[in-house]
């Protein structure tokens, strides 16, 4: 998307080298693709262009850069023009060319959903959640919140099965109110989600929790000590025991908004090490993985993943066993 920058009353200049296609993208915009046009012409891969990034002094995360060329995200003005303008040094374009596309205006939030509205990432979710939302505090709890930062360390046994998730949150209040967090669980193929529990942690207590076979899924509040002020911050943890599972294939979580910071730790027996790992993103369920790295799988059984700016979407590890 374009933001509303006025009128440009001069055409920006070009080298002689630069495709016509190029150049009237980088004239009259969007950015997303004018960016991805400029990418496209230099031949790199977006590990390699963080890379040149990276040596300007310029640190910005592998799947920001993806959001921005696939329209997805918009840069946030004015923290980003610097790093628009090194990606103009690196792209080879003309200065300012991006920067103009930019504009000079941030771009309006768009009201958050309701709890419910997300099911469409998981669909079994709808029914298993209809009942929370007859309670006006469930429905809108983590609308009316902002996830800055996740941390999930994901145990697993020695029969390659998922043992349980620690997931620490820290959360702002965007509005005065909300007193809890609606979580959702959906375990891996075999898993008896009957059997699973939750263990809150610092921060919080488990309220109401529901589960629904069919679909392996456990959804659940967990209620702080008091309503969150306007702005405020807070952090809690809690972990899932759900161990039942058959070979786990790696661990993903959805964000409906964007996220500064995301870690995701796998803790595998050191007598049963997966064969690969990847760190892979994807936009919803069923889309094809984006940004995939390789990942290594220390000695001591921990891989690790860090992901900043990230979602919409999908961010998680995959694993395969040999």
């Amino acid at each position: 998307m374009t933001a509303d920058s006025g009128p440009v009353d001069q055409p920006v200049g070009h080298p002689p080298g630069l495709p016509s296609a190029l150049a009237e993208t980088l004239r009259y915009g969007p950015f997303h693709r004018a960016l991805h046009d400029a990418i496209a012409h230099r031949g790199l891969s977006l590990a390699r262009l963080r890379a040149h990034l990276e040596q300007q002094g310029v640190q910005v995360g592998q799947s920001t850069l993806s959001y921005w060329q696939r329209g997805l995200r918009h840069p946030e003005v004015p923290r980003a023009i610097a790093t628009v303008r090194a990606l103009e040094t690196v792209l080879r374009l003309p200065v300012d060319s991006l920067v103009t596309l930019v504009g000079n205006r941030p771009q309006p939030r768009l009201p958050r959903p309701a709890f419910t509205e997300l099911a469409n990432a998981w669909v079994q979710t709808v029914p298993l959640l209809a009942e929370f939302e007859a309670v006006p505090e469930s429905a809108r709890a983590n609308a009316d919140l902002e996830v800055l930062s996740v941390h999930d360390t994901v145990l697993i046994g020695v029969q390659r099965e998922q043992r349980s998730i620690t997931t620490r949150l820290v959360v702002r209040a965007l509005r005065t109110g909300p007193d809890r967090y609606l979580a959702v669980h959906q375990g891996d193929e075999g898993s008896v989600i009957d059997n699973a529990l939750v263990r809150p942690a610092e921060g919080c207590r488990q309220g109401r929790l529901r589960r629904q076979s069919a679909s392996r899924g456990l959804a659940f509040e967990l209620l702080f000590d008091r309503r969150l002020s306007e702005g405020e911050e807070h952090v809690f943890s809690f972990t899932v025991v759900d161990d039942t599972g058959g070979p786990t294939p790696g661990h993903h979580r959805t964000f409906r908004e964007p996220c500064r910071g995301y870690l995701l730790q796998l803790a595998c027996n050191r007598r049963t090490l997966p064969a690969r790992c990847t760190k892979q993103f994807r936009v919803d369920t069923g889309a094809t993985p984006v940004d995939v790295e390789e990942l290594v799988c220390g000695l001591g059984g921990v891989v690790s993943a860090y992901f900043t700016d990230v979602g919409p979407g999908m961010a998680g590890i995959g694993v395969e066993w040999n």
